[in-house]
């Protein structure tokens, strides 16, 4: 009999025919985590790369305090779903001994080679509740096979052992990076092959990659979905890596695409995405996260947060305490859901199929829903309360076992007897969380404008997040003068530059701070005299490019002044011309610093606006004495990942260099198709 019950209920579902390509329960499943862990480990955390060579001696990997516990405690009391490792990054290294690479933690200081992470950190998974994931790079900067036919095998045998090894794996990372192996080649890589080796061992794992098929890259590493983002991709004739859709069609998905690909926003706590002990103060705050959170899972997506592992084989007491933080904003934005005080209603509900109901829409149940009939594209809620209730963040989530069908809705409330729209917005899919100033009405209609078929939606939820006091802007000028803002209205800034954390007692900020041959500067916000701070910015400074003055540029852009390379905004930059071709690389900047210093590196902040264009990616620096005679470079080498991460990047020199003059050459672009270079700043390291 309860056969025959669920026969007949599924049966009443299926009046409402599925629309386009439909998930997988697995997908399903996927999305309704939203929210997990990515820890990047390796050797990188002891080199400060974010890319290694794979040339590294294994035994400088040693985190002698590893913990795989504290990480999956600390996930679960963020209010994780699962944990994703970098089980071999792109130097080849591996964390567990496999018996097909020499460059793995059995060559390692660890344990005296005795460690397996993986197997510490799946046992950690299982004890606290979370989902195991592993990142497994097809590029092997490392391994002497690579490059050469037989390395796909070698690959898929290494796929095959860490997924055969080490229980349930819940996603599959693959980075499409495709670069030189030790013999100067690269391969073509086999993705059918690997394809398949995933599923023989891990048949309900979601793939990861730039076009899934399991989900796919959101097209940046900034954690933000489109405004508009469709679960479905057009995958045909792509591949992940450098034959991915435009970054613009990762973002936002294919309206009616041939395949379910939802998208995964993957973003890091710290700039970079390996630990560096230089970005201690840099952990994102919480209305960071936050506006993260807002774009990632409230358009569509999932947020993957990477949390990288100190040198100790800890998370870092910074990065805990902030997702702690962060975990209880989400939890006060979200507290209670003000519709499930409202009366329901709706214009065109279907009828004759007992699984539509309107009160759905407020049972807190993703898997019931209210739907329109088959013709009509178009429906209006309702929600009607007996008093007037006060809210600012509205979220909205569609039935996707069906299909995602809504193009576009808005959002109005009764004011002053008239209904008045509050906002608009185009696709729901999963989740859709839209955020407003707080309105004030006894009545919300949400209106579906338009969809690619009737309208399946399970959830309509009101909430009134809390404000947050935002945290304070530190910036410095040409000369060398900081100033400190904030968003937040009638602040009173604090500050210190002796390395303390700033309280109501530290000095108060009432106009410029000189600090012109550099230094540490701390900022509070706080307001109720001091009984409400902010989270604390940091900003460390090096001397400043008052004296500077640009003697030499190629190409220059008309309007692209040069020396806004040097004007202390990283919000202006100078560009060089552009150019049809590559053969109009390299391109250069030099600059008379007006005195002879010595210098323990430099740093490059890329144009990182919304317009990233010009990014360097191969660079040569030098430095001289008399702006004549270089000589060799200092440096050179590559910003590893800049075309996806545009943070500025921090080169220390091997050995301090003296002189008055630097020389900044790009050798290559981040992108093949920009054959132009452009710096946000330029500055020195000289302390």
């Amino acid at each position: 009999m309860a056969g025959l019950c669920s026969t007949l209920a599924t049966a009443h579902a299926q009046d409402i025919a599925p629309y386009g390509a439909l998930p997988s329960k697995s997908q399903v499943e996927w999305q309704d985590m939203e929210y997990y862990m990515f820890i990047h480990l390796g050797p990188n955390t002891f080199t400060d790369n974010e890319w290694g060579h794979g040339d590294e001696d294994p035994k400088v990997f040693n985190p002698s305090q590893l913990d795989a516990r504290q990480w999956a405690r600390t996930a679960k009391l963020a209010g994780m779903k699962a944990i994703i490792i970098t089980a071999k990054h792109h130097d080849g290294f591996c964390l567990w001994p496999s018996k097909y690479s020499t460059h793995t933690v059995r060559e390692s200081a660890w344990k005296d080679g005795k460690g397996d992470i993986l197997k510490e950190l799946s046992a950690a998974c299982k004890e606290y509740g979370l989902k195991f994931g592993v990142y497994l790079s097809p590029w092997d900067r490392n391994h002497p096979a690579y490059g050469t036919p037989e390395y796909n095998q070698v690959f898929s045998n290494t796929l095959n052992e860490v997924l055969s090894s080490y229980g349930p794996v819940f996603e599959q990372w693959f980075d499409g990076a495709n670069g030189e192996g030790p013999n100067g080649k690269k391969p073509v890589y086999d993705w059918p092959l690997f394809h398949s080796t995933v599923y023989k061992n891990q048949p309900n794992a979601v793939i990861f990659s730039d076009v899934g098929p399991g989900c796919r890259w959101v097209g940046n590493e900034d954690g933000i979905a489109g405004t508009t983002s469709w679960s479905t991709l057009n995958v045909t004739g792509f591949s992940p890596g450098k034959g991915a859709p435009p970054q613009s069609v990762l973002n936002e998905g294919n309206m009616n695409g041939e395949k379910w690909v939802p998208s995964e926003c993957d973003v890091s706590i710290r700039p970079g995405w390996f630990y560096s002990p230089s970005t201690n103060d840099k952990v994102k705050s919480v209305q960071q996260l936050l506006d993260i959170y807002y774009g990632s899972v409230g358009r569509n997506g999932n947020m993957l947060l990477n949390v990288p592992v100190d040198r100790r084989g800890l998370i870092y007491s910074a990065d805990s305490t902030r997702l702690m933080e962060f975990r209880r904003m989400r939890e006060e934005s979200f507290k209670t859901n003000l519709a499930l005080k409202a009366k329901v209603t709706a214009t065109e509900t279907r009828k004759g199929n007992t699984h539509v109901n309107v009160r759905n829409l407020i049972d807190g149940k993703n898997d019931t829903y209210w739907a329109t009939p088959d013709n009509a594209l178009q429906g209006t809620i309702t929600l009607t309360f007996p008093k007037a209730v006060t809210f600012n963040r509205l979220v909205m989530q569609e039935y996707i076992p069906l299909g995602q069908r809504v193009k576009a809705f808005s959002v109005e409330v009764l004011e002053k007897g008239a209904f008045k729209e509050v906002t608009t917005a185009t696709t729901i899919g999963h989740k859709r969380i839209l955020s407003f100033p707080d309105v004030t009405t006894t009545q919300v209609r949400v209106k579906i404008l338009d969809a690619l078929a009737c309208p399946v939606i399970s959830e309509v939820q009101l909430y009134k997040a809390p404000g947050l006091l935002a945290v304070p802007v530190i910036n410095r000028n040409k000369n060398g003068d900081v100033s400190i803002t904030c968003s937040s209205p009638d602040p009173e800034l604090h500050y210190t530059l002796d390395g303390r954390e700033p309280t109501f007692k530290s000095p108060r900020y009432t106009g410029l701070i000189p600090l012109p041959k550099g230094g540490v500067i701390r900022a509070k916000s706080f307001l109720e005299k001091g009984k409400v701070a902010s989270t604390t910015t940091t900003v460390s400074y090096d001397i400043a490019p008052a004296k500077w003055k640009v003697i030499y540029t190629d190409d220059q852009a008309a309007g692209a002044d040069p020396e806004r390379a040097i004007d202390g905004n990283p919000n202006s930059f100078w560009m060089t011309n552009y150019q049809p071709d590559a053969s109009k690389y390299p391109h250069e900047i030099q600059i008379d610093m007006n005195e002879s210093l010595t210098l323990k590196g430099f740093v490059y902040t890329p144009r990182h606006q919304t317009v990233r264009s010009g990014t360097i990616y191969g660079y040569e620096f030098y430095v001289s004495e008399d702006g004549e005679n270089w000589g060799q470079p200092v440096a050179h080498g590559n910003f590893a990942n800049i075309a996806n991460n545009p943070v500025t990047q921090t080169i220390k020199f091997n050995i301090p260099a003296k002189g008055r003059f630097i020389r900044l050459v790009a050798t290559t672009p981040a992108n093949e198709n920009e054959h132009w270079a452009s710096v946000a700043e330029l500055g020195v390291i000289t302390k």
